[in-house]
Parts: C-alpha cells; sequence; structure tokens
C-alpha cells in the first residue's frame, strides 16, 4: 500500500538523517540545515501517512423542516480514516478509507445536504430503533398487555415506526478515547412514542479506533418493561458510493442457519441451514452469483433481504462476515455480539435517488450488512428475547473492521 510505502520512506528519511548527523564531524551550520531538512521531510510524510492525533470536528450541516440545526462531526484517526456523523438520525454521511494503494474513498452512500436525509425513506446511514427490522402486523403482547405500534411496511411495522430514531435530533458528545476519537449520542424516547411502552433512555458511542475500525456502542434502560432492537444501517460499497453495483462483492457469513420469511417479510419461526441453497455464505462468495436463482425466498425480498442466525455464542463479540471488493482490496470485517444479521442487497434502489457527486443509486449498488436481533422476536417466544426489563439495561456493539488485500 502507498500509505504504508510513505511510512517506511518517512522512516529511512529519519533513521538516515539521523546517522549523518551524528557520524559526520560537520560545522554547526550543516547539522543546522540537516535538522532543518529532516523536520520537513518528518512533517512532510507525517501529512502523507495521516499520521498524527485523532481528531474530532463539529461544524453546521443545516436545519431540520421545524428549525432545529443540525450538527457533522467528523472523526479521523492517524492512519487517515474518517467518518462524518450527524446528530440527526445518528447517521453516518460519509466513510474515507483506504484501498490497497491507499487511496481513499468514500464507501457509504447518502447525500451532500441534510435535506436528502430528510425525504428520502431508505434509512441511509442512520441509527434504527427503537426496533430495528420488521414486527408483524405492528403489535405484540407484553406481561399480558397487546401494544400497537405504527404501521408503515405493509401490514407492518419496520424500522422503529413513521418517526423512528433515524428522524430525531441526538445530543452529541464528542471526546476523545483512549481507542480513538469518538462521538457520544443521547436521545429519550417517551414512553408510548410510536407505540412502546417505557421511557427509554438510549445512548450510541461510534469511535473510529486505532485499529482502522468504525465501532459502534449501544446501550439503553427503560423506567417500563419493553423490547429494543438497535442496529446501524449504511449502505456500503466498498468499490466507493455510486461506482456501479455490489454483486461481485465476495461475502462471506458466519452463520449456518437463516431465518426464512413469509411474503411480507416476516420470519415464519423456522431456523433454516442454508447448505444447498443460495443463503450459503459460510465460504467466500459472490453477492450476485445465485441472486437471479429460482428460490422462494429470493422472490420474497426482490433479492437477498433476510437475517443469518450468527454462529457462536450471544453476547460474545465473534466475527459475524467478511466482504472484499476485488478491484480496489477493500476488506469490511463485522464483529459483533448480536445473535443475527441482515443481508440487504440494494433491492429496491432503482436510480430516482440522487446521491452525493450527482450519482444516481441504481439497483443493487449497495449493500446492507445490519447486526441485530432476528425481525419480529417479540411474537416469536422461540427466538432470542428481545424484552428490556425496568431498571436493566440493555448492550451491544458491533465492529466494522477495515483492511485491504493484496489480490
Amino acid at each position: 500500500m502507498a500509505l504504508n510505502l510513505c511510512y517506511h520512506v518517512r522512516l529511512v528519511v529519519v533513521r538516515t538523517f539521523s546517522t549523518v548527523e551524528h557520524s559526520m564531524r560537520w560545522s554547526r551550520p550543516r547539522k543546522l540545515l540537516v535538522t532543518l531538512l529532516l523536520c520537513s521531510a518528518t512533517t512532510f510524510f507525517s501529512s502523507m501517512t495521516g499520521m498524527g492525533q485523532a481528531t474530532v470536528k463539529k461544524e453546521n450541516f443545516g436545519k431540520t423542516a421545524s428549525g432545529q440545526s443540525i450538527d457533522l462531526f467528523t472523526l479521523t484517526n492517524a492512519h487517515g480514516l474518517e467518518a462524518r456523523i450527524m446528530n440527526y438520525g445518528g447517521i453516518v454521511v460519509s466513510l474515507r478509507v483506504p484501498d490497497r494503494n491507499g487511496h481513499l474513498d468514500d464507501i457509504v452512500l447518502g447525500f451532500d445536504s441534510a435535506d436528502g436525509y430528510a425525504t428520502t425513506s431508505k434509512y441511509f446511514g442512520a441509527l434504527i430503533g427503537r426496533y430495528a427490522n420488521r414486527i408483524g402486523k405492528g403489535a405484540f403482547t407484553l406481561n399480558g398487555l397487546e401494544y400497537k405500534l405504527a404501521i408503515n411496511n405493509g401490514e407492518n411495522h419496520l424500522h422503529g415506526g413513521i418517526n423512528g430514531f433515524h428522524q430525531v435530533i441526538w445530543h452529541a458528545r464528542p471526546f476523545d478515547s483512549p481507542a480513538g476519537a469518538a462521538l457520544e449520542l443521547t436521545y429519550l424516547s417517551p414512553d408510548g412514542e410510536e407505540g412502546y411502552p417505557g421511557n427509554l433512555s438510549v445512548k450510541i458511542v461510534y469511535t473510529l479506533t486505532k485499529n482502522n475500525e468504525l465501532k459502534i456502542e449501544y446501550s439503553a434502560t427503560t423506567d417500563k418493561d419493553t423490547v429494543v432492537n438497535l442496529t446501524h444501517h449504511s449502505y456500503f460499497n466498498l468499490a466507493g458510493q455510486g461506482r456501479g453495483d455490489i454483486l461481485k462483492h465476495d461475502l462471506m457469513i458466519n452463520a449456518a442457519r437463516f431465518t426464512p420469511v413469509d411474503a411480507g417479510s416476516i420470519p415464519t419461526g423456522e431456523l433454516r441451514s442454508v447448505k444447498g441453497t443460495p443463503f450459503d455464505f459460510t465460504s467466500p462468495t459472490a453477492i450476485g452469483s445465485r441472486i437471479d436463482q429460482d428460490d422462494e425466498q429470493l422472490k420474497f425480498g426482490h433479492g437477498y433481504d433476510h437475517n443469518w442466525v450468527l454462529d457462536g455464542k450471544i453476547g460474545a463479540l465473534r466475527k459475524a462476515a467478511t466482504v472484499r471488493e476485488p478491484t480496489t482490496g477493500r476488506v469490511m470485517e463485522v464483529w459483533t455480539t448480536e445473535p443475527g444479521i441482515q443481508l440487504y442487497s440494494g433491492n429496491f434502489l432503482n436510480g430516482s435517488k440522487i446521491g452525493k457527486d450527482g450519482k444516481p443509486y441504481q439497483l443493487h449498488y449497495a449493500f446492507c450488512l445490519e447486526t441485530q436481533h432476528y425481525p419480529d422476536s417479540p411474537n416469536k417466544p422461540d427466538f432470542p428475547t428481545t424484552t428490556l426489563k425496568a431498571g436493566a439495561r440493555h448492550r451491544t456493539t458491533t465492529i466494522y473492521r477495515f483492511s485491504t488485500s493484496k489480490n
């Protein structure tokens, strides 16, 4: 990689000048000249490699329709990675990571202004809650009481409802953490919002780590028993946003089973083996290699829009998926404590959304990997529970880790 090359050249310059300065019997002016050259070279190569301190910068990004100010926070790390995050919806506006040659590209779909996010229903880059994914017929029963939720996806409830967490202004606090530049977002979801019980206090921490990771830590407490399922909804294209479809991205999901759905995309309750199906990503497979097969589940989702049952212990941080883009060499690993992950292959992108830099987002121009509890868990007693008891704390962690491959 070019970044690594610059780093090694910098080391050579530093060591060479240091050796020469100490070994040669030069006059004071010559030693001063060497010192200045050394400082200049160090500064130059440090800037090329992005070597320096992690930073967080704040700027205004417009206003909501109701006149609330929207802030944009830019997180950087010492390797040049950059994440730009709004307090509106907790949205990741851009995420710039290097390819195998050290070239930085923005790998998430989105818009050039806050207005674009306010007028779309695609959840680009947003935090999702109170309940990510679908709840069948927009209702569930908890402690013998039935709760009716907002209906916004056919006859079902999707991604927290009509005014979910993706559309609220979060209270933002940037800070420096030992792991890297961080942004804490907090929101109090009042009792009855979108039909959910309990006052839910939510905290999300984004950290752009020294290890080239976007780490997301979720926590929540409630004063009344409720259900919670939080996730992040970036649309990724590791070739760069707007640069073609993602069908040749190689994907591996560490899951031997998935949750098949009905025609309304509500899980049937079965945990089905992926073996012998288009849902088998237990070894690296191009996302598009089987997406057009004559398969009922693919027809229901118009492609991939399904939850995989992750291997390993729920609550333990483990690798859930790996994606590799062959032309740039970019690799993204997804690590999580969650029991499931939803793969969405951009099935409803149709070119009508004009994204950043004026690029239209066409069919399959991105994929989402949403770490989560299974859809409709409040109505599926055999699924891992999403109930949060009053006074208890909900905690989960998801990490998107970036690297490159040589070929």
